[in-house]
């Protein structure tokens, strides 16, 4: 890893004086500082990326939104249980997953809502 690079992402979200930072600044950063520090900025990245898919720049490729959406469902997977954040940010990329996939065969839709179930209960028994 590129340690100007992390710098620079820090030093890029710093000066943003924001809580989030959006658009296509925001995906290059949390992008970034996840593959340093994945707890810390994962439920971020996976915020950035779900808001990202709604973005009119996406709006004319299914393609790029469920590449957008898929990535958030495992960054927000990859969490760990213990994150605060990671349930919520499951359930908001798998929502956001799902609704993409309405137009698509009903079969689908039927794994879609096994997966957020199966995504939703995994993390009572990993606590235990």
């Amino acid at each position: 890893m590129d340690q100007d690079m992390v710098v620079l992402a820090r030093v890029r979200l710093l000066s943003a004086n924001r809580r989030v930072v959006r658009g296509a600044e925001g995906l290059w950063i949390y992008r970034l500082l996840t593959q340093v520090e994945p707890e810390v900025y994962g439920s971020k990245l996976a915020y950035v990326l779900v808001e990202a898919s709604a973005s009119p720049l996406v709006g004319e490729s299914p393609e790029r939104r469920s590449a957008l959406l898929d990535e958030a469902v495992e960054v927000a997977k990859a969490l760990s249980t213990g994150n605060p954040y990671r349930s919520k940010v499951l359930a908001r990329a798998l929502a956001a997953r799902q609704r993409e996939l309405e137009g698509r065969p009903t079969e689908s839709l039927a794994f879609e809502g096994r997966e957020l179930r199966a995504a939703l209960q995994e993390e009572p028994r990993q606590r235990a």
